[in-house]
């Protein structure tokens, strides 16, 4: 089923990168066609192409809404070449075969993302693009589709090596990337008509998506894996290997918690599993550092870590001491990144300013969970002191930040703190008792003082035990969202003791 390509047309918006395919298929004595601004671009490479509009007899016309739109650019595309009605058709009325149709989109996506009004956006929608390639690719069997530039150098290199013929297997290829390409483009289109305007859009997750990565592998070697989305928008990679499956996801949970922080001082965050063993704010980079190290320095070992504020040489070299997959930062003076870099493997990245989206998505059974982002942050102005006791000033900066950590840990969880700094926590545990008595534990175990340590909660306490065990190792105040039908007993402990609690009314269950 080899096919020597004896004609093309060729449409596009954009002209960067055409002209080695343009000049190569001229080379083979491709005849080829085109339209508007591709012809110009054609002919001042001094390469003879007919005008579309000699095939059709009829002019772009409505402002260029209709320009390929025509049974002779259709038929010549649609016709099945072993067909002997459609080739008796194709004759009968002067219907020219063409074997390869280069085109590409109306950037609909770029021309909302820039602001533009709507009538702007309404001329973005692709019309005859969009049927030029779901024609070329439904007609595989006779018709090469190229779809995008991404594409031209490629096909450049495969219509090289075959001297102007393709396969069978290649034009399949490329039909299945062309439909992937009109269906992200609908997708698109679909979004902008259907958007929530008051809040984030809550369109399903577009698995055309046109930016991609193959990972190495998913979470374990015998699991492929790939990354959909613009990683190059987010982050700058300065240093290292490519990011591996386990690596994104601890990545986005640094992201996440990092951001709760954005308008707190220097801050540093270790990420172990997607989980924080380290978090410290404090009034320099270093010092923050050396804070959120203290927490775990056994579990920090080969950890993520990430900051809100620049690194500095002397912060820079602290953190070369420690064996880490990766470095997530706004800034990095220059002696520091140089620093950083003698470790051959380790993956430095410069995190740009990009909104984020707000919804979220998880394969389920037979079907796919989408759902908001935990969103909700409740500050001080938002605690309700349920004790007769009220915590003093450093224990609500000290709740806060407890609370802020909590959000973003498995459930169940416990995290104890002081003032600007994570002591321990409990992690991803089958009751909340559990995750307390592994907190304690934890933190004993690098010799944290409790006394005077505060506790948050991402759900409501069922019984008094927690409190209790909480008393006694030394915390005096707790956050929780309260909700319990025996939020009493836990309250009476507190008052019975002289512990403060306040509540949010906000549960944070991370599954």
């Amino acid at each position: 089923m080899s096919k020597k390509i004896q004609s093309a047309l060729i449409s596009v918006y954009y002209k960067d990168g055409l002209e080695p395919l343009v000049r190569l298929l001229h080379n083979e004595g491709v005849k080829l066609y085109s339209t508007g601004g591709t012809q110009t671009f054609i002919e001042n490479l001094n390469i003879p192409v007919t005008a579309a509009e000699e095939l059709t007899g009829y002019p772009s016309i409505f402002g260029g809404r209709v320009k390929t739109l025509h049974p002779a650019i259709m038929g010549g595309i649609l016709y099945r070449r072993d067909d002997a009605g459609d080739v008796a058709q194709a004759q009968q009325y002067n219907i020219p075969a063409i074997d390869l149709v280069v085109v590409d989109l109306y950037p609909f996506e770029e021309t909302v993302a820039s602001g533009a009004g709507e009538e702007d956006i309404i001329e973005k929608i692709d019309i005859g693009g969009i049927s030029l390639i779901r024609a070329t690719a439904k007609n595989f069997k006779d018709t090469l589709i190229v779809s995008s530039r991404s594409q031209y150098a490629e096909v450049v290199e495969l219509l090289t090596a075959k001297a102007g013929a393709t396969d069978l297997e290649d034009r399949r290829f490329y039909a299945g990337q062309a439909f992937a390409v009109s269906s992200h483009y609908d997708g698109a289109i679909n979004r902008f008509f259907t958007a929530d305007k008051e809040k984030t859009d809550k369109a399903l997750f577009d698995f055309t998506s046109l930016s991609s990565q193959t990972l190495r592998y998913g979470e374990n070697p015998h699991q492929n894996a790939t990354y959909y989305g613009d990683l190059e928008g987010i982050f700058d990679k300065l240093h290292g290997k490519e990011l591996s499956y386990n690596n994104l996801v601890d990545v986005d949970a640094c992201v996440s918690l990092i951001d709760e922080f954005a308008e707190s001082g220097p801050t540093f965050a270790i990420i172990k599993h997607t989980n924080a063993c380290g978090i410290a704010t404090a009034s320099t980079a270093k010092e923050a550092y050396d804070n959120a190290l203290a927490c775990d320095p056994v579990s920090a070992f080969g950890g993520v870590v990430i900051t809100n504020t620049k690194v500095d040489l002397a912060t820079a070299e602290e953190l070369n001491k420690l064996f880490m997959e990766i470095l997530i930062a706004p800034e990095y003076d220059e002696d520091a990144l140089q620093l950083l870099k003698s470790k051959k493997n380790r993956i430095l990245l410069k995190r740009n300013a990009v909104v984020l989206p707000q919804i979220m998505f998880k394969t389920i059974l037979n079907g796919v969970l989408v759902q908001d982002k935990d969103l909700s942050t409740e500050v001080q102005s938002q605690f309700t002191t349920v004790t007769e006791k009220a915590p003093t000033a450093s224990e609500l900066t000290a709740l806060e930040f407890a609370l802020k950590v909590c959000k973003h840990t498995k459930s169940n969880t416990i995290v104890l703190a002081k003032e600007n700094q994570l002591l321990a926590s409990g992690t991803g545990q089958t009751s909340r008792v559990d995750a307390l008595r592994q907190a304690i534990d934890k933190a004993n175990a690098f010799d944290f003082d409790l006394n005077g340590a505060v506790m948050a909660s991402d759900a409501f306490f069922p019984f008094a035990d927690c409190v209790e065990i909480a008393h006694l190792a030394g915390i005096t105040a707790v956050v929780q969202p309260g909700g319990s039908i025996r939020d009493k007993e836990s309250t009476d402990y507190c008052n019975a003791n002289g512990v403060a609690m306040v509540t949010t009314g906000v549960r944070h269950f991370k599954h």
